[in-house]
């Protein structure tokens, strides 16, 4: 299996005026295709900074960052900007949905700033949408008629449409309630088991991230372990949740 994130002693750091705050100090680790894990650290343990920089969002003070083997630590922001198109899919917590556009639509975003044709849009995100099990019954809803566990369901299968290298989510239950946040952790898992994606889940609760196949548990800028789950949980699946 061939990495698709390798992570070279990174280092990150803020200054404001004659104060350096380091956040980052000497990040190393690699994810392979296929793997789910999960970033997990307090709030201030500089997982928020590592999200980013793994998400080409930011760049590392010093370090080196590949990205399914492309070096992209010094990247432009333009060169990054076409990086996220390219390689990343990612899943927010406050799902960032166009409210008054149906679900399809949505899904379809990505493609359309891509300059996809109208018919093949269409067909990748009808493959998004069943890959990501939505029922096909609420295609054709708006997203503002939908609950919360149905919307981050829709950001999922947005995230899948340019066929990235990985999917990076951010605390993609933080506005769910611990039912409906089941509901879309069992999405991420059968994505990853029956579709082979790679997904890096970044949160602050042990729970949420025991739901991945390996934890890198990060504090105070260093990594403090990273290790295989040996207490995986499954995650429940209903639908219309």
């Amino acid at each position: 299996m061939k990495d698709i994130i390798r992570c070279e002693n990174i280092t990150k750091a803020y200054v404001n005026g004659d104060i350096e705050t380091v956040v980052l100090k000497g990040i190393s680790f690699e994810i392979k295709e296929g793997e789910f894990v999960a970033i997990m650290g307090p709030s201030g343990s500089g997982k928020s900074t590592l999200m980013h920089i793994i998400g080409a969002l930011d760049t590392p003070t010093s370090g080196r960052y590949f990205l399914d083997g492309k070096d992209v630590s010094s990247l432009s922001d333009e060169e990054l900007a076409d990086i996220r198109m390219e390689k990343i899919g990612f899943v927010f917590q406050a799902f960032n949905l166009l409210p008054r556009t149906t679900v399809l639509r949505n899904v379809e975003l990505p493609l359309i700033y891509a300059g996809v044709g109208k018919e093949e849009r269409a067909a990748i995100a009808e493959k998004a949408l069943t890959d990501s099990a939505f029922p096909q019954d609420f295609w054709f809803h708006h997203s503002n008629q939908l609950s919360g566990g149905m919307m981050q369901r829709v950001a999922i299968a947005r995230s899948l449409v340019n066929d990235p290298a990985m999917i990076l989510a951010d605390e993609p239950t933080g506005n769910l309630d611990s039912q409906t946040g089941e509901i879309v952790l069992h999405t991420f898992q059968s994505l990853n088991m029956q579709h082979g994606k790679t997904i890096i889940l970044i949160t602050h609760e042990l729970y949420v991230a025991e739901h991945a196949d390996r934890i890198i548990h990060i504090r105070d800028g260093n990594i403090l372990s990273d290790e295989k789950n040996k207490h995986k949980r499954v995650a429940g699946k209903e639908k219309n949740i």
